[in-house]
């Protein structure tokens, strides 16, 4: 074999790359680890992976003709030191068909979480064939029948039949929509066909397992009206996954769901037309993923990540060995799901999208784990990150809070949403976690009524998640989070949560910073070293505007920008938040520090990339936040340039601020906030306050809440120091924090002190020490 046709590519990975894993030196905490690599360019190319103890690789494990350039190894390994490498093999000659790639190493930690993944081999040998697949096998369904006999509302079940199943037998068979008027996306048309795809997929799906269940010929017979008809529709039309990917996976799940539960009610020639319009859609759905976002090399792409677990797996679980397309996609996407998972955190649990994508993508993974472990055995929720992730919400949105932390949502400004507890009562299942029961328990008290809200309604049907829940997961006893349980740092994302005192509403306080080296890709936004904070049971420091519609003017002029977050802007400039990916992921932060210490916690954020982006004269941005005595923070802000700029500390309220020469106030009907000035190396600021959403279309935002943004402005210089007190405070309860400096020598000292004589020293570095 000659040198070139031995040559191995070995590219170095970009950050909207998937990354080389594991990565030298690092400690793995699941056994096998998870290995990933970029692929070669040859599509049609399979490769080999060798594990051993040494570079000599003597007694190595080897695992050939492996179709994808990630895996998760069938065997567990002994705890120690080892070495990888892979090649791209040859299948004829049954060796590697290049020089084997550079050895990294790992080693695996005594106790590592056990989590092999059957080979395609084997991995369906217990898998019950016949239909139905999805949720219940034959005998599940029969046993569920008998429980029902004994109880009426067995799992819940009388509710979903009244209100999810029922009605959906005097509702005329849907017509196939029309599509946006002159093809042109609107948000309305789109939230409405939304809804109308959804409902299909609730029609469908309800009708059956009831008739099912009930041994009903009458619904089962409207069920196949239902289906039969949303067959005929045009997989290439307005419900196409390249007309609107949202429409498309409500039709191809509500065809594979269909297809499975009435499969025995329909007749040979009922099911092939059913069983080809589902295998033309999930076709398209799956050759998107695989083949154009190549989501096994650019994971970030949100919506195709999430069809993996929302169609693929149970559409292709559904079709499984009768057509042949779906058992390779279905590996893929088992396969996918057990080693790049999720591209968005780490073992810690962390989502960089933020809560509510956190939300959106966990319940359709949900829905995906709680199917495939059903019908294959196999249990994604023994992986580390998804016995851990439920802190991502716990510590960033809780129960109360509406508009006080980051990343796309559309709630609007109401309270979190349903969904969100449902998940977190999911993990309680599934680790036992009192606390994410307690969440899923205020969740439910907190939102009576708002079913059928868009952002509920338009994705979820509580009363089939709660049958589903209840026949396979245990209720778990809530217990509300530790007191003492107060800081959260997740590192792989770089968000910081603080919550004081969650389950006291009008004690509650919760604090969250980012800076993270996702930057503001997907769902995230340009907030490196913002913050928001909730207290006292209202929102001060928000996230301003509204998520009315990706790609909106409120969207990408506002929303997105650093100009709508509690943070400070460069020259009037933010950080890089347009639609260019890779700038998105060069605008990064870091967090550097992240600690509770005797009388207050400490952290410190590093934003400079993300400034760079736009600022290029830029070379320091440093935010540190302390939290005082769990009472008040102290923000000072570090900023360094080649050439004098200008500095805007900005602050987003509900409403207007009352304003002093060096202070700000803002009052809301619970709670409220001041601050004030304490120190400015480069001179005193002018403060101003404005309130709407400049730049933007306001018809878009009609009839929603207008906020304020207090504005503390900087002269030029090429050196900033800023210190800022802000004080959280109930109306029924005011606080004062009082204070003074002493600049005599190298240092500012700034000394706090309370009503209760607490005292507390902050210390910023002048520029004659620096």
């Amino acid at each position: 074999m000659s040198a070139s046709e031995n040559y191995l590519d070995q590219p170095r990975a970009g950050r909207l790359n998937i990354q080389y894993a594991p990565v030298d030196g690092v400690v793995m905490a699941e056994n096998p680890p998870r290995f990933m690599w970029l692929p070669v360019v040859e599509e049609e190319a399979t490769y080999v992976l060798r594990v051993a103890r040494d570079d000599s690789y003597t007694d190595a494990h080897v695992f050939s003709d492996l179709p994808l350039n990630f895996l998760t190894p069938d065997v567990v390994f002994e705890p120690g030191e080892y070495v990888w490498s892979y090649a791209v093999w040859d299948a004829k000659a049954k060796g590697p068909a290049t020089e084997w790639s550079k050895n990294r190493s790992f080693s695996i930690a005594e106790g590592a979480t056990e989590v092999p993944l059957a080979g395609r081999g084997a991995r369906y040998a217990k898998s019950d064939m016949a239909h139905p697949r999805l949720w219940l096998g034959p005998k599940e369904l029969a046993a569920f029948k008998k429980d029902l006999a004994k109880d009426a509302d067995h799992c819940a079940w009388s509710t979903f039949f009244e209100k999810s199943a029922a009605p959906w037998m005097d509702r005329p068979v849907m017509d196939e929509p029309v599509g946006y008027e002159n093809h042109q996306r609107t948000p309305p048309v789109w939230r409405q066909t939304y809804i109308d795809c959804q409902e299909l997929m609730y029609a469908i799906r309800h009708l059956a397992v009831a008739g099912q269940v009930l041994e009903d010929s009458a619904m089962l017979d409207r069920a196949k009206e239902w289906l039969l008809a949303a067959a005929d529709w045009d997989p290439a039309g307005t419900t196409s996954r390249a007309y609107t990917d949202e429409w498309a996976f409500r039709v191809t799940l509500a065809l594979g769901w269909g297809y499975d539960w009435l499969y025995n009610e329909l007749s040979d020639e009922e099911r092939t037309k059913v069983r080809t319009a589902l295998l033309i859609r999930t076709r398209e759905i799956a050759e998107h993923i695989i083949d154009h976002a190549n989501i096994h090399l650019f994971p970030y792409d949100s919506h195709a990540v999430r069809a993996v677990s929302a169609v693929l797996v149970p559409c292709c679980i559904a079709m499984l060995d009768e057509e042949p397309e779906a058992r390779e996609w279905l590996d893929y996407s088992i396969e996918f799901l057990s080693t790049v998972y999720t591209p968005w955190g780490d073992d810690q649990g962390g989502w960089a999208e933020g809560p509510h994508y956190w939300m959106t993508g966990q319940a359709y993974l949900i829905d995906a784990a709680n199917l495939l472990k059903a019908f294959t055995g196999f249990d994604l929720y023994e992986r580390p990150f998804f016995q851990k992730t439920g802190d991502m919400p716990l510590y960033t949105k809780a129960p109360d809070t509406r508009r006080a932390t980051f990343g796309d949502d559309s709630t609007m400004g109401d309270l979190p949403c349903l969904k969100i507890g449902y998940n977190l009562r999911q993990y309680a299942g599934v680790t036992g976690n009192g606390a994410y029961q307690w969440y899923y328990d205020e969740i439910k008290r907190n939102d009576p009524g708002t079913e059928m809200a868009f952002y509920n309604w338009g994705w979820w049907d509580f009363n089939f998640d709660e049958m589903l829940y209840r026949q396979q997961w245990p209720i778990v006893e809530a217990k509300a989070p530790a007191a003492d349980d107060r800081l959260r740092w997740f590192k792989g994302i770089g968000w910081v949560a603080i919550q004081s005192k969650m389950d006291v509403p009008e004690e509650h306080l919760q604090f969250v910073f980012k800076a993270s080296s996702f930057g503001s890709i997907s769902h995230s936004h340009g907030d490196q070293n913002a913050f928001c904070l909730a207290a006292y049971g209202e929102d001060l420091a928000i996230q301003s505007g509204h998520y009315v519609a990706f790609n909106s003017s409120m969207h990408q002029k506002w929303r997105r920008q650093t100009i709508s977050k509690n943070a400070i802007l460069i020259n009037g400039k933010g950080q890089y938040a347009d639609r260019d990916k890779a700038k998105q992921m060069q605008s990064t932060g870091q967090v550097l520090a992240a600690e509770e210490r005797d009388d207050h916690i400490y952290i410190k954020g590093d934003a400079t990339a993300a400034y760079q982006s736009l600022s290029p004269e830029v070379t320091r941005v440093h935010r540190e936040i302390y939290f005082v005595n769990n009472s008040y923070f102290v923000i000072v802000d570090t900023i360094d340039a080649d050439e004098p700029v200008t500095i805007d500390f900005r602050i987003h309220a509900n409403g207007p601020f009352q304003l002093g020469k060096g202070s700000f106030r803002y009052t809301g009907d619970k709670a409220g906030f001041y601050g004030e000035v304490l120190w400015s190396e480069a001179g005193k600021p002018e403060i101003s306050q404005e309130t709407g959403f400049p730049g933007v279309d306001m018809k878009e935002v009609e009839g929603l809440p207008i906020s304020t943004c207090m504005t503390a402005s900087y002269p030029k210089a090429k050196r900033h120091r800023i210190a800022t007190l802000l004080v959280p405070y109930s109306t029924t309860d005011p606080k004062r924090i009082f204070h003074f400096l002493d600049d005599q020598g190298y240092d500012c000292d700034l000394y706090f002190t309370d009503a209760d004589e607490n005292s507390f020293k902050v210390v910023v570095e002048k520029l004659a020490k620096a």
